[in-house]
């Protein structure tokens, strides 16, 4: 029996900022190091917390590396 199996390697990073363009600022810095090809997922998200006096925002990115 042969069976196809693919075995990527792989490292993430997580960036998290409390504003959005510090965010984009540091993810496309880190991405800078990589070719196109060797991205395998990004995620992005957005947290909103009220803390009784202010809003606060958390955004985040998680990118998945080739190793």
């Amino acid at each position: 029996k042969i069976l196809n199996v693919r075995i990527v390697f792989m490292f993430i990073k997580v960036f998290d900022e409390e504003h959005e363009l510090d965010l984009e600022k540091k993810v496309n810095e880190f991405l800078d190091h990589f070719q196109t090809e060797d991205i395998i997922d990004i995620k992005y998200s957005v947290a909103t917390l009220y803390d009784g006096r202010s809003q606060v925002y958390c955004y985040s990115c998680l990118i998945m590396i080739k190793d």
